[in-house]
């Protein structure tokens, strides 16, 4: 099963066009288009409706979540409904099920939040305000694994946990360690861990690193646009680290479309 990803596109009205090509051999390269957040740069509805049109030539499927670009105008739900409005599926808490070519693919996601890892992990403790913080990221936190775990009890073949902020610290390396709480959480990962998935994907650290794994063996992807620099990255399920070495090679052309 060949999913396609990307994140952190953040369109407006300056980049207008500059996304679309990109995507033109998207349905020879994949069955599936994921989208992990940061669609827009402001967050603003105009933003939102630039960005499907710039999606107006995809004829796979098309699954979303929001990033914190997303939200910055205080209207996250007018943006996801511009989406669903061009049949994008757009999740927060929740979950799909896909049927590509007979078998099934089950995606979970959130937007996700932020918390850190290990060592620069904020704890809920102290101030009204430094709880909520955490507190936010636990309750997406479980709402992932909450979906993860209705996947496999609806018995699909194969699950992608998809969120804008990262799940573990490996995919953020080459960021500033002091914004390592601002940039994910390993809440997300623990989450992921404890449900299974065959792949984990987010973006958010534009200075981060593209390959990962949780401490549960499950692959971690970051697919914001400056870490893979094209239009979507594809991964094959089940074949995960395989492909991305032939990937590296003579085949890179077909499965990297410049943005």
């Amino acid at each position: 099963m060949r999913i396609a990803a990307i994140a952190d596109v953040h369109i407006g009205p300056d980049s207008v066009g500059t996304f679309q090509p990109g995507l033109a051999a998207l349905a020879d390269d994949a069955e599936v288009l994921l989208i992990a957040g940061d669609l827009t740069k402001c967050g603003t509805v105009e933003e939102a409706e630039l960005f499907v049109d710039e999606l107006d030539d995809v004829t796979v499927p098309i699954v979303a979540v929001l990033g914190n670009h997303d939200h910055h105008a205080d209207r996250p739900h007018e943006v996801s409904e511009v989406l669903r409005q061009r049949d994008i599926t757009v999740l927060e808490g929740t979950s799909t099920i896909l049927h590509l070519g007979g078998r099934q693919l089950g995606i979970a996601g959130v937007k996700g939040f932020g918390g850190g890892f290990a060592d620069t992990a904020a704890s809920a403790f102290g101030e009204h305000e430094m709880k909520a913080f955490v507190r936010h990221t636990q309750v997406v936190a479980e709402q992932l694994g909450t979906e993860l775990h209705r996947l496999a009890d609806a018995g699909c073949e194969h699950r992608v946990a998809l969120m804008h902020y990262a799940p573990i610290a490996d995919t953020v390396a080459g960021e500033r360690r002091e914004i390592y709480p601002f940039l994910g959480s390993q809440l997300l990962g623990e989450a992921v861990d404890d449900a299974g998935a065959d792949l984990a994907v987010h973006g958010h650290a534009h200075s981060g690193i593209e390959h990962g794994t949780t401490p549960g063996g499950i692959p971690v992807r970051n697919v914001a646009l400056p870490v893979i620099g094209c239009a979507y990255r594809v991964y094959v399920l089940g074949e995960i680290e395989e492909r991305d070495v032939a990937m590296a090679g003579w085949d890179v052309a077909r499965h990297e479309r410049s943005a």
